[in-house]
């Protein structure tokens, strides 16, 4: 799975979109990412909506004949001829506080001694922040639960008819688990290869395992913030693969660009891609990533206009390494766990054990910044007596073999399967 975030308010309407469905595809892309289309609040945010059966203005071309709910339709029939899937973000928390929902469903929302609707918010050093243009939902202690529950149902089943593929479930672990798989399981006896990904991010662990067990076919990973040391993420891999694949990614809409964090190092860069890319069964890009974009998307501000000159471009790139991991069950695959072969001052190895195969894939990664590292590997004692293939470079290479790794590099390694 190689999903492509098409960021709605950097393309416009969408006509915009579908031109660059063929630039997109020749990545090696399978699926798109949509932010939220339905018509904002006040704020203008994307995810601040007011109602969620009409279209953000933004995204309509209105030198069209066709009805907005006729273009959206449109794309994606474009992309299937592409042989693209779309997922859609889905967001259960909250509306915006001047959603068309609060007038005519108050008893929906979570409410305040005083009587007014709760807004959700955030922890910032210790200050709690407040988003004032948002309304939290109550999902789970509504006095109309039923009725609210069947209104989120059928929203998801109004997207499945309109050829919709699978959905990004937003803030999934403020979500009662009940309520995803009342939704996951309404949406699969429409659609039995629906898609449902959890964005857990940033959720308390144990909320997010049972986020998980929940019904959920991926959850996002957080393997862009590993440091290639710290247990942690070895520790989170092997309990969330037990329940559901996921999906990793170098960068996405809600970070800085990867090309302005590493100073456009591609090196840094490409190491980073290449480890996302494998360690899990899906890959996503932000649109921008593969030609070096450095400005941060913004769900309220971002324009067609801040469409950037690319700094660089590595799409044949990316293009290479997609085709790799098609190549490689264990690396088109979730695996069964992540483990330490050994990790030094400069070079960590660790290496990925699959689920349904004996493959096994070995990750050699140069900390180093500066100089290359070369580091001798007995394969035998890892992966036995098959022939060891450098999946980079496309040979086998002996059982015991000196690894040369450049600079802020990277090499993959995985047993031939006969």
């Amino acid at each position: 799975m190689f999903v492509y975030n098409l960021f709605p308010r950097l393309y416009g309407p969408f006509s915009k979109w579908i031109d660059d469905l063929d630039r997109i595809k020749s990545l090696g892309v399978d699926w798109i990412y949509i932010n939220p289309v339905s018509y904002p609040g006040f704020s203008g945010s994307l995810y601040s909506i007011k109602d969620h059966y009409a279209f953000n203005p933004m995204f309509i071309d209105k030198s069209s004949k066709k009805s907005p709910e006729e273009q959206f339709k449109e794309f994606i029939k474009e992309c299937k001829i592409r042989g693209i899937k779309v997922s859609v973000d889905l967001l259960l928390n909250h509306t915006a506080i001047d959603s068309v929902l609060v007038e005519k469903h108050k008893n929906w929302y979570k409410i305040k001694e005083d009587g007014d609707i709760k807004r959700p918010g955030a922890w910032d050093n210790g200050i709690w922040v407040e988003w004032g243009d948002l309304a939290e939902i109550d999902n789970e202690g509504s006095p109309d639960k039923k009725n609210l529950w069947n209104y989120w149902k059928d929203l998801v089943e109004w997207y499945i008819e309109m050829g919709v593929d699978g959905f990004r479930c937003d803030y999934a672990y403020n979500v009662p688990v009940e309520l995803w798989e009342f939704i996951i399981k309404s949406a699969k006896s429409k659609n039995p290869e629906v898609k449902f990904m959890a964005e857990i991010l940033g959720g308390p662990f144990d909320k997010n395992v049972e986020i998980a067990k929940s019904g959920f076919d991926y959850v996002f990973s957080s393997a862009k913030w590993w440091n290639y040391v710290e247990p942690w993420f070895i520790e989170q891999y092997s309990v969330f693969a037990k329940y559901s694949s996921s999906i990793a990614f170098p960068e996405s809409h809600d970070t800085i660009r990867i090309a302005d964090e590493y100073e456009e190092d591609l090196a840094k860069i490409k190491q980073r891609f290449i480890f996302t890319a494998f360690i899990s069964e899906g890959i996503m890009i932000p649109v921008g990533f593969e030609l070096g974009f450095k400005k941060k998307l913004d769900v309220v501000h971002t324009q067609p206009s801040d469409w950037e000159i690319p700094s660089y471009d590595i799409s044949a790139f990316i293009k290479h390494i997609i085709e790799i991991k098609s190549k490689y069950p264990i690396l088109n695959e979730e695996g069964k766990s992540v483990e330490v072969v050994n990790i030094d001052n400069d070079v960590s190895i660790f290496l990925k054990r699959g689920r349904y195969t004996n493959q096994i894939a070995i990750f050699v990664v140069n900390r180093n910044t500066n100089y290359k590292q070369k580091r001798y590997i007995d394969f035998t004692q890892i992966m036995g007596y098959y022939d060891v293939i450098d999946v980079l470079d496309g040979v086998v290479v002996p059982k015991f073999y000196e690894v040369e790794v450049p600079r802020a590099g990277i090499k993959v390694f995985v047993n031939r399967i006969h």
